[in-house]
């Protein structure tokens, strides 16, 4: 399971397509480094129920 921005959505595409592999994703807006430490909490509140459904799937 991973969390990467959507700038990667194609590289992760290719990449788990070379490895033979099916991760899951989620993905978040892009970019991130320039955000307040307000914006990322959002961000991971935004995305958390989504980041623990993925993380009890698969445990």
């Amino acid at each position: 399971m991973g969390v990467a921005t959507t700038e990667f959505i194609d590289a992760a595409a290719v990449q788990s397509k070379y490895l033979g592999t099916d991760p899951a994703y989620v993905f978040v807006p892009h970019p991130v480094q320039d955000r307040t430490d307000t914006e990322l909490r959002q961000m991971a509140d935004d995305h958390l129920d989504k980041i623990l459904a993925l993380l009890v799937k698969r445990a």
